[in-house]
């Protein structure tokens, strides 16, 4: 048998790479850290030289952020062959989830933080519905269903569209966040959608683009730990050694992008006994001191098999 030849080799080429959505809750923000001027997650490939799949990814973040990553966990792989940008070779992305304190290093050059709400701005509720999902993004998906010329697509599309975005008598579900952005690329009314067309005329309203299929990866990223802090003492990575209630509340509140009523947020905190006092009190001098709390880590090894819940409760 002839042996293939070199293009028929690079044309069934197989890559993997490790990307990181690396999120950290600054100043009660949400924040994520990227590259290549916010266009683009923390990743490179993996490599013969890596000794697992977790040390490659620490390896390339380290060097292109220079911060170390604590928390990590693994949050999907990602394989479409439509979704790149890129048919001379396939690319198997296989995605993290690492939360970090943002003061715990200095970014590099290339490196910044940034609000993943900038990425999708639909998904903060923290001050009511945001304006532009029943002005433009809503009606713009009802075009895109109504546009459909089979009955049974037509239907489908707008009960996913009142699922997703919590229309018809269904409420908003913050865990929903791929699910949305798959329809606004379906409809395709994000800008990833338009990579070899016109573009979309409104990016602003859907956020900017990033690099290949970035942007679905942090949406997956988003989800994964909105629906994590429920049930898991997650927030405390992001949390610093000490801080007050209020801090924590409002670290809640950015990730999951809605309000959460205070009262019931600090009940469930000191019923699930999470914290415990310091003994110490801000040194704020603009307001009224508050009491200082840290983590009480030994919840980790009591609840190891019951779950610990922290919910986000609707105000």
């Amino acid at each position: 048998m002839k042996p293939p030849a070199k293009a028929e080799l690079r044309r069934h080429s197989i890559a993997a790479e490790l990307i990181a959505v690396l999120v950290a809750a600054t100043n009660g923000q949400p924040r994520v850290m990227t590259i290549d001027s916010g266009n683009a997650l923390p990743s490179g490939p993996f490599e013969l030289g890596h000794r697992s799949l977790q040390s490659g990814l620490r390896d390339w973040v380290e060097q292109q952020t220079r911060h170390p990553l604590g928390y990590i966990e693994q949050l999907y792989t990602f394989a479409d062959r439509d979704r790149a940008g890129d048919d001379a070779h396939r690319v198997i992305s296989i995605s993290y989830l690492a939360l970090a304190r943002e003061g715990q290093a200095e970014s590099a050059d290339k490196a910044t933080w940034r609000n993943w709400y900038d990425y999708f701005p639909w998904e903060d509720h923290r001050d009511g519905t945001p304006p532009a999902l029943p002005e433009i993004i809503v009606p713009q998906l009802n075009t895109w269903a109504k546009a459909a010329d089979n009955t049974l697509i037509r239907s489908e599309r707008q009960q996913r569209t009142a699922v997703a975005f919590g229309l018809d008598g269904h409420s908003w579900n913050e865990e929903l966040v791929l699910q949305r952005y798959e329809l606004l690329y379906e409809a395709a009314l994000v800008e990833e959608a338009h990579r070899g067309r016109v573009k979309n005329p409104t990016p602003s309203v859907f956020g900017p683009a990033m690099a290949a299929d970035h942007r679905r990866i942090l949406a997956t990223g988003i989800a994964r730990l909105r629906a994590k802090i429920k049930y898991r003492p997650v927030v405390f990575e992001l949390m610093p050694p000490t801080f007050t209630l209020l801090q924590l509340q409002r670290s809640v509140e950015a990730l999951a992008g809605r309000l959460v009523h205070k009262p019931n947020f600090r009940r469930l905190v000191e019923q699930q006994e999470l914290v415990e006092e310091t003994g110490a009190m801000t040194a704020d001098m603009r307001g009224r001191p508050a009491k200082l709390f840290r983590f009480r880590h030994d919840v980790l090894a009591e609840r190891a098999v019951a779950g610990t819940k922290l919910p986000v409760s609707r105000a």
